[in-house]
């Protein structure tokens, strides 16, 4: 795909957070910016409009002018840091932003004729700030806009997307869900703990805590825990994954993510194999062989048992 770059804006009041920082709220153990920020790390260049504080990957720090000039202010301020053909501009507060939503934004925008993407909510409502735009007709729309108002400041996103041909791409209900209020982030914390939801956002707060780039099949994972706790034991469940990594890690040593996956698929494997095979030895001495016996087919010497003869 070709190379983008992205605008986070990330200043603003937070008047209905009273006054908290909220790119910086944490959603699922990451901050709010954070969340954002991983679903688009393919951009060439990614230019955050706010205030500096750590984030997880390196990015460009710039800040609108005046400082508090609201989203066109700051979306001009961010431009100016870009180079790309396409832009992404995004709010620092979508807790459930995926690569995926990106990559449809992206592939939207770049249909011939047309100027950007951008997602609408449920009720249909466009979303300028979980979009993609050409750089082009963007930089136009905001000299203009600022032309004719004698500044960006103060000004509403809509001046913006009225007279630019945009795709609509209804991207589901979670993908344009911003925090707005605390009932906003109480909810997207309820949200990530839901059944169908949780062990991939654990995974992936995990992965992200420790610097790790890695797909792997969880399904995998989740199964060699099951036969190693049911097979052997139950603490050899979490024992055994902790040393699946531990071999993978040795065994992929300065390769890439690809060889890494592969190294822990095949330790699971291995790992698996042997739980299964513990698991037909108990199975087998505690209800004995074809014939009756226990595993191997050795009886017990009755005419030792309880001597003491060795």
């Amino acid at each position: 795909m070709t190379a983008y770059d992205v605008i986070v804006l990330a200043g603003g009041a937070a008047k209905r957070l009273g006054g908290a920082d909220k790119p910086g709220v944490r959603v699922g153990g990451r901050a709010l910016l954070d969340r954002v920020l991983a679903a688009c790390d393919g951009a060439a260049r990614t230019v955050v409009v706010g205030g500096r504080r750590a984030t997880a990957r390196p990015v460009v720090w710039t800040s609108e002018v005046p400082q508090g000039g609201g989203p066109l202010a700051a979306l001009g301020a961010g431009l100016r840091l870009t180079t790309a053909e396409r832009v992404l501009v995004l709010s620092a507060d979508l807790p459930f932003l995926a690569p995926g939503t990106v990559d449809a934004l992206l592939a939207a925008a770049g249909q011939p004729g047309r100027e950007g993407a951008l997602c609408t909510d449920p009720d249909g409502r466009d979303q300028p700030l979980v979009a993609a735009y050409r750089a082009e007709p963007l930089r136009r729309e905001l000299a203009l806009i600022a032309t004719e108002y004698g500044s960006l400041a103060g000004l509403p996103l809509r001046l913006l997307t009225a007279d630019l041909d945009l795709v609509r791409v209804d991207a589901g209900p979670d993908a344009a869900f911003d925090c707005d209020t605390w009932d906003d982030i109480a909810a997207a914390r309820a949200r990530i703990r839901e059944h169908g939801a949780v062990l991939d956002e654990w995974i992936t707060s995990v992965k992200n805590e420790l610097g790790i780039e890695l797909d792997v099949d969880t399904g995998v994972l989740l199964d060699l825990a099951r036969d190693a706790a049911h097979g052997v034991a139950r603490p050899a469940a979490p024992l055994t994954t902790f040393l699946v990594g531990y071999a993978a890690a040795r065994a992929s040593a300065g390769a890439g993510p690809d060889e890494a996956a592969a190294a822990v698929a095949e330790a699971s494997r291995k790992a698996t194999a042997l739980a299964l095979r513990w698991e037909a030895e108990a199975a087998a001495s505690e209800g004995g062989d074809a014939a009756g016996g226990p595993a191997g087919g050795a009886k017990p010497d009755a005419g030792r048992e309880g001597t003491g003869t060795p």
